[in-house]
């Protein structure tokens, strides 16, 4: 984070470098020799087309999932998948939650445009909630695949097949390891199975309405008029304009970038209200101590 201040990057900068970097790792690691079922390894191009359509969560592939990677290759692919449908700035600030760090400002901040959430108080305890229902319903999802995939490949076999299928589809990724018999067959296999069909559906679903939409359901419940509408990376709120007003500008650590009108490297924060409604912002606070976030 010190290296990041002392860049001055803009949020939009960070997860544009964040992706890119989360790509070349993926595509270097599928290029190890351990990563491909051959003697050879992958070419650099295969890698990294691969390694982005993980992380971008596309599903284009040039390689059969199933017979040319190995074990080690299709975790990592898993790893990429997951990374890139939960947003690589989501997972950095869990890791530095786990490791029990403190968030701090600009970290939020990034948080925040990486989600598109409304305002940056309670983005944390936003974060906790999103790794909660991810993992609850992508872990509902495996064991109920593979359960059922364990009659056709083995128990071990049919458990890392319903894992690996319900997060792709949770992520909306595309990737699937059923082209061992027919070279990318997908899940045509099963076109008869209710089971495979309704479950893999239903994570389709809950993954790809969005985390804001979770946080609607577990706020507002069934007063569905509450909700949220979320458009171009922006979220408005039905209630109030209040919801509508975000940090156009944030300098949380200005140390050489701009001077004020006294000579000084002073920090600020910008407000924008999107709406075409008059916000009152008397009492409003801003703080990065956590619970008090306001």
């Amino acid at each position: 984070s010190r290296l990041l201040s002392r860049l001055n990057l803009s949020s939009s900068q960070m997860i544009i470098i964040g992706f890119a970097l989360l790509i070349l790792c993926g595509a270097a690691l599928l290029m190890l020799p351990f990563a491909t079922v051959s003697e050879e390894s992958a070419c650099f191009l295969d890698a990294l087309f691969t390694a982005t359509s993980a992380v971008c969560v596309t599903g284009l592939v040039v390689h059969n999932t199933a017979t040319y990677w190995t074990l080690i290759g299709q975790a990592v692919i898993l790893v990429l998948i997951q990374i890139g449908g939960m947003g690589i700035v989501t997972v950095v600030v869990s890791i530095s939650m786990a490791a029990g760090r403190r968030i701090g400002l600009m970290q939020r901040s990034t948080l925040q445009d990486a989600l598109s959430a409304h305002h940056v108080g309670g983005i944390v305890k936003l974060t906790g909630f999103i790794l909660k229902v991810t993992f609850a319903v992508e872990m509902i999802g495996a064991m109920i695949l593979g359960f059922y995939f364990q009659q056709d490949f083995g128990w071990l076999r049919g458990m890392w097949y319903g894992l690996f299928h319900s997060v792709s589809a949770f992520c909306n990724a595309g990737f699937d390891l059923l082209g061992e018999q027919i070279p990318y067959a997908s899940l045509t296999g099963y076109a008869a199975s209710p089971v495979v069909n309704i479950v893999v559906m239903l994570l389709i679903v809950i993954g790809g309405i969005g985390f804001l939409t979770w946080d609607d359901v577990r706020i507002n419940r069934y007063h569905i008029w509450q909700y949220r509408m979320q458009k171009d990376g922006t979220v408005f709120s039905t209630s109030s304009a209040q919801s509508s007003v975000r940090f156009s500008e944030l300098m949380s650590s200005n140390k050489s970038a701009l001077l004020d009108d006294k000579g000084e490297y002073s920090d600020w924060i910008e407000l924008s209200n999107p709406s075409d409604q008059a916000v009152d912002i008397t009492g409003w606070k801003i703080s990065d101590g956590g619970s008090i976030f306001t």
